[in-house]
């Protein structure tokens, strides 16, 4: 499989790494200062970019009728035009805000806790916080709006906010951003008397990687949009 990857930072080596090793063979490397690059006989893009050029990215994908996998955040104000152009064009696309194994797993147990704390709704009060390093440009992180969007269609939360709420229909979420640290996701439930909490901690960026370049396989011969539900049968 020929890629073209789109953000040759931390993520874009660790990507090219993994691809490289399971067979694949890297095409373009297109970084924010890159000119003149030909991405025509890609059979796949991995877009690890940054939020201004994530959009132009996958659209560009779409006209020439190369699949992509998009991991960027902090674009998703125009994921809904996206999915459009995608299917006007007849494009192949996933977009996912986290590609780890483990944090698709972690994704499904925040949707059944939610499912059950929402009859103890009374007495707790959910919260997430989310860290991650200096480097990391958006907040809150994709991941942590995608837990906090699991809770949402779970429960009789409508709505987020970065920071302290006293509004009881939103979702508090903290947003820390420490150097040298893993990337840790929490999810918490608090009452007067105890506290439940469920956490996913990222060792390295292997697991994002890993996941990227499956999906970037799955996507082969397909057609639409899809998540990494699809690609994982959850």
């Amino acid at each position: 499989m020929k890629i073209a990857l789109f953000g040759y930072g931390k993520m874009g080596k660790a990507i090219e790494k993994i691809a490289i090793g399971r067979g694949h063979e890297i095409i373009a490397k297109i970084d924010k200062d890159t000119r003149g690059y030909d991405i025509a006989d890609a059979d796949v893009a991995i877009d690890f970019s940054t939020p201004n050029s994530a959009f132009n990215n996958i659209n560009q994908c779409f006209t020439k009728n190369i699949p992509i996998v998009s991991g960027t955040t902090g674009w998703l104000d125009k994921y809904n035009e996206i999915v459009e152009i995608c299917n006007k064009k007849g494009g192949t696309f996933i977009y996912a805000s986290n590609f780890s194994l483990g944090v698709n797993i972690f994704f499904e147990l925040n949707k059944k806790l939610a499912q059950i704390m929402h009859r103890f709704s009374d007495a707790y009060q959910v919260a997430i916080e989310e860290i991650h390093h200096t480097e990391k440009l958006d907040a809150p992180s994709g991941t942590a709006i995608s837990l906090a969007e699991g809770i949402i269609i779970n429960s009789e939360k409508r709505k987020w906010n970065l920071g302290v709420t006293n509004d009881e229909d939103e979702i508090p979420i903290t947003a820390k951003r420490i150097e040298n640290v893993p990337g840790t996701h929490t999810v918490i439930y608090q009452s007067d008397v105890d506290k439940i909490s469920i956490e996913h901690i990222a060792k390295n960026r292997k697991g994002f990687a890993l996941g990227a370049v499956i999906a970037a396989e799955w996507l082969q011969d397909k057609k639409g949009v899809f998540t990494m539900n699809d690609v994982l049968g959850l």
